[in-house]
């Protein structure tokens, strides 16, 4: 039986904890690296910045600056200011996990067309999360001769309390876009059909991440094992939104696409570059045709551009109509219109 509360055992973890977080720096500045090209377009402004993007942004720097800080404080060789090195470190890491929840918060609304019930839930949710995040902030750190910085007080107690919060949350957001998604409301768009395809498998390895680091935390077998799991979960965390925000922005369809209801078929289209969906209105012309003295009624379909946004109706990400247009799929009765003689 391992005894976790001696020396030894802490010196130990402590030594593999500090090889592991190195090797944990070095993965997510992998993956921020293979992903620069997509931040780029945004801060070129080779595509328009919306306020969404904002907490992408943050999330991704946050946990940047904070695996730096972590291995600048298991690195340093002589004395700093290890109070203010934690105090940022807690800050950037904690703000890392929190952005990743509300990243992956703001899929679930999207798929659930801004209803505002769902709108407000999450919202008082996440000012609850929030509010534990700042309040684990609260730890003291000093420098120890021989040994670095080391931290010397924290509250186990809201550092547990704040991981069961946060994998309850991921929880909540998996089932709310579970449920979502294979129950649509007339029919299921492309968009759905990416996020239920390869997305969603994201909010599940972000609740398993919090769920391990939960276990650690509440094991509480030494002061190094109930966290080391803490920085693989806010890495796996952040890593699966940010890229579910990377899939659904670069996320184009060529072409029409169709969109089954219970009666008939229609047709649905993406603008490249656009925050709705469209769908071509269609547009009915008759031509006759003499045969035997019968005139044949034709009905056809328009083409239309895809740069005629007059001709197209915007649809939401559950391929809902949106303001108050009439259904494009009702044919306008004009003069034109005759019964064929009899």
């Amino acid at each position: 039986m391992v005894n976790w509360m001696s020396t030894a055992e802490i010196q130990q973890d402590a030594a593999a904890f500090n090889k592991f977080m190195h090797t944990l720096l070095g993965l997510y500045i992998w993956e921020w690296f293979t992903s620069l090209d997509f931040d780029w377009q945004y801060l070129s402004g080779q595509k328009t910045f919306r306020w969404p993007m904002l907490f992408y942004f943050l999330n991704r720097y946050c946990l940047l600056f904070a695996l730096m800080g972590i291995a600048i404080a298991l690195n340093v060789t002589s004395e700093i200011n290890c109070q203010a090195l934690y105090t940022f470190n807690q800050c950037v890491g904690n703000g890392a996990i929190g952005l990743a929840s509300i990243n992956l918060s703001l899929r679930t609304i999207a798929v659930w067309s801004k209803k505002w019930y769902i709108v407000v839930g999450l919202v008082l949710v996440i000012m609850g999360h929030w509010s534990l995040l700042l309040h684990g902030i609260l730890l003291k750190a000093a420098w120890v001769p021989g040994q670095g910085c080391i931290i010397t007080q924290t509250d186990n107690k809201v550092l547990a309390i704040t991981f069961i919060y946060s994998m309850a949350f991921d929880f909540l957001v998996l089932i709310l876009t579970a449920y979502k998604l294979l129950n649509p409301t007339g029919g299921r768009s492309r968009l759905v059909e990416l996020i239920f395809n390869d997305g969603l498998i994201y909010f599940v390895i972000a609740f398993l991440a919090n769920l391990i680091a939960t276990i650690f935390m509440l094991l509480n077998l030494n002061p190094v094992m109930s966290i080391i799991a803490n920085v693989p979960a806010a890495i796996a965390s952040t890593i699966v939104a940010t890229r579910i925000v990377r899939r659904l922005s670069r996320f184009t369809s060529q072409g029409p696409e169709v969109f089954p209801t219970s009666t008939q078929n229609s047709t649905l289209a993406f603008r490249s570059g656009a925050s709705g969906m469209l769908r071509p209105k269609l547009s009915t012309k008759l031509s006759t045709t003499k045969s035997d003295g019968v005139h044949v009624q034709m009905e056809t379909f328009e083409s239309q551009s895809p740069s005629d946004k007059a001709a197209y109706l915007e649809y939401d990400a559950g391929g809902k109509l949106r303001g108050n247009e009439l259904d494009p799929e009702a044919q306008i009765i004009t003069q034109e219109y005759k019964h064929p003689p009899f």
